[in-house]
């Protein structure tokens, strides 16, 4: 096992040590630390997502209402 070292604000150490008194502290970190990788992982997918869609909008040529309306028709029958 690893240790890491982190300097906090000693409010945030207090509160910390009082919301989680009697647990393990190890491991509450590790958890933490873990949801912030697959967040910071899914922010990152979600940016890269929103860019390809970004970028197949401007190759897709716009359509109008009236295209948009008759299509739904067609698709109807």
């Amino acid at each position: 096992m690893a240790t890491v070292n982190f300097s906090v604000p000693e409010q945030v150490k207090k509160l910390f040590n009082a919301t989680f008194s009697g647990k393990n502290k190890s491991q509450v970190i590790a958890d933490l630390m873990l949801k912030a990788v697959e967040e910071q992982r899914r922010r990152k997918r979600r940016v890269k997502a929103v860019d390809a869609l970004l970028a197949l909008r401007r190759k897709v040529m716009p359509v109008s209402d009236a295209q948009i309306h008759a299509a739904r028709q067609r698709g109807r029958h």
